[in-house]
């Protein structure tokens, strides 16, 4: 495993991280010896940055990665999530970036996850009713504190980002980033990020799966699978964003790589860490090759040929959720 810096405030992640969201929520059944296999799995391939949020289940994802590190807590860098607020019962109510919420937030994961710390705690979504400085500054407080050790934002705008960092230094952004999203490319998130000296992290950086090449039909998806709502996935989009994956895979079987190998390559060539979601051995391992692949100069130029800035057609949500990005 290769490791890499994540921003400019000390914090050092493996170069390629996991997303743990799958493994309790939105994406089909579960399987929790599975899950606990594929983290001990990670964990031996050297994988340090782990990737959960309390809105993830709720909760059950926070609850299964304490579980997983009990006794070996110091392996990773554990970033965990804030922002959307949820009952203790588990019930969601929308955005909450209010410090009270804040602090309750990270008191009742840090129960979750069994530890006494979150090394990076992100903002899930932006609570528009609630000046980010005062989120922000909330956040740093638990810095000082010492129950956080890195702040983050996920989904914001540059504007947000500076007005963030400017109370408290940020390590990272997290957005959706991948050969099928790319706008963070034309909004000016990119070059805030390198202006500022924050790392990003690339979630879904498979195109939710889509890149894989796995996916050959919206009926590949389970009834409870959130993405039967994502208009990529839907009637003649499916189709034409269909066309790209099947470009990426001829790209890749050339260079003797899977889809999803390939994909991912292009992520970290980009300087961003992706946290590919799988809750399954056989993928991770897969996935993880790809930080030992080399993409030249002409490989770049044949990949941006057939998957350009905007290539993917339908919006990355559903509309109710589309509101929440870019905060």
């Amino acid at each position: 495993m290769k490791y890499r810096a994540l921003g400019t405030q000390g914090l050092t992640v493996s170069s390629q991280g996991l997303g743990c969201m799958g493994m309790s929520a939105f994406y089909g059944a579960t399987d929790e010896a599975e899950s606990l296999a594929t983290l001990d799995r990670a964990l031996e391939l050297g994988v340090t940055l782990l990737d959960t949020a309390e809105s993830y289940g709720p909760f059950r994802n926070e609850q299964l990665l304490g579980k997983a590190l009990v006794g070996r807590r110091d392996r990773v860098v554990l970033a965990t999530k804030t922002g959307i607020e949820i009952t203790d019962d588990g019930e969601p109510r929308g955005h909450n970036g209010r410090p009270e919420y804040i602090r309750h937030s990270l008191e009742r994961s840090l129960r979750h996850l069994r530890t006494d710390h979150v090394d990076l705690y992100y903002l899930h979504r932006v609570d528009p009713q609630v000046p980010i400085e005062e989120t922000v500054g909330a956040m740093g407080e638990l810095v000082a504190e010492g129950k956080v050790g890195a702040l983050g934002l996920s989904e914001v705008a540059p504007a947000t980002i500076r007005r963030a960092h400017a109370v408290h230094a940020l390590s990272a952004v997290q957005t959706e980033y991948s050969l099928f999203e790319r706008s963070i490319e034309a909004d000016g998130v990119a070059d805030t990020l390198d202006e500022l000296g924050i790392g990003l992290v690339a979630y879904a950086p498979l195109g939710r799966g889509f890149l894989s090449g796995a996916i050959t039909s919206p009926e590949d998806f389970a009834p409870d699978d959130f993405r039967r709502t994502d208009p990529r996935f839907q009637g003649a989009n499916f189709e034409r964003n269909l066309d790209v994956v099947r470009e990426v895979g001829r790209l890749a079987a050339a260079k003797g790589v899977t889809a999803s190998q390939l994909a991912l390559a292009w992520v970290m060539r980009q300087g961003a860490v992706p946290i590919p979601g799988t809750k399954r051995r056989r993928y991770l391992e897969e996935n993880l090759a790809a930080t030992d692949i080399d993409i030249t100069a002409e490989e770049l130029a044949a990949i941006e040929a057939v998957a350009p800035q905007g290539v993917a057609v339908g919006d990355r949500y559903a509309p109710e959720l589309m509101t929440t990005l870019n905060g």
